[in-house]
């Protein structure tokens, strides 16, 4: 009944996570983008799943590519975003010889990554795939917000999928002090079919992700909250992170592709 991270839930994954606001999103990333005077045309969509977060920046016009660690996840997000390239890939390692304007990664993907050098990693491929002057906007969950998430309580539901299946779920969590993750177990019923799929992720602070950004590169970002931009509370459970890679001749680290 177990089954490995992102496989047996690719299937029912949108039905359960219909609410979630990717076109809000996506249209908080353009708005800071368009304060700075930036408008970018391309986009990698890193963690991208089934597609949901890459949807809005297609709908806007862009000219996006999706990467993700998962095929079960592509499967559906090239049914759901048809003439959109879509790669499986490593956050760690992926290399698609190509720079794009804007690279997002959304939903406290990055909270996956859960060894800090892993973290730094993907920032610096993140830095290699961007285009001087482009931008790094991505969420991710605090230590506040990993070690409180669910404490002492569940999400269960019914959910539809598109073609009519009804999907039982109860996700469970729990915060493991010793390893300093938190720990979600989903369980799911899909018309008399069950699996279980457990999930880790360790909270980054701001502390955290600074030196992290600056060895991969970055030489400018900014945190802030959805949806208002303000700076974020000293326990605010997730924050937005934009980061900037400088244009070439700014005197910064250069990158090794």
């Amino acid at each position: 009944m177990q089954r490995p991270p992102f496989t047996a839930l690719a299937s029912v994954y949108d039905a359960i996570m219909a609410d979630i606001e990717y076109d809000a999103w996506a249209d908080f990333i353009l708005t800071y983008a368009r304060s700075e005077n930036f408008t970018p045309s391309s986009v990698l969509d890193l963690a991208c799943g089934t597609g949901a977060s890459t949807e809005p920046f297609v709908k806007r016009g862009l000219d996006v590519v999706g990467v993700d660690g998962s095929a079960d996840m592509l499967k559906v997000a090239r049914s759901r975003v048809p003439n959109v390239e879509f790669v499986l890939g490593d956050l760690r390692t992926f290399d698609l010889s190509r720079r794009f304007d804007l690279v997002t990664c959304l939903f406290d993907s990055l909270n996956n990554l859960t060894a800090s050098e892993d973290l730094g990693a993907a920032f610096s491929r993140v830095y290699a795939h961007l285009a001087p002057g482009g931008l790094f906007a991505f969420d991710i969950n605090t230590r506040s917000g990993v070690r409180d998430l669910w404490e002492g309580d569940a999400l269960e539901g019914l959910a539809v999928t598109p073609d009519g299946r009804e999907v039982h779920y109860h996700w469970s969590h729990h915060y493991d002090a010793a390893r300093d993750l938190g720990v979600v177990q989903a369980f799911c019923r899909v018309e008399g079919e069950e699996f279980v799929e457990v999930h880790e992720e360790r909270g980054y602070d701001q502390f955290d992700l600074e030196p992290l950004l600056a060895a991969a590169g970055f030489g400018r970002w900014e945190f802030v909250e959805f949806p208002d931009f303000a700076p974020p509370e000293f326990d605010a459970p997730r924050v937005w992170v934009f980061a900037w890679k400088a244009f070439e001749g700014q005197g910064l680290p250069s990158e090794v592709v």
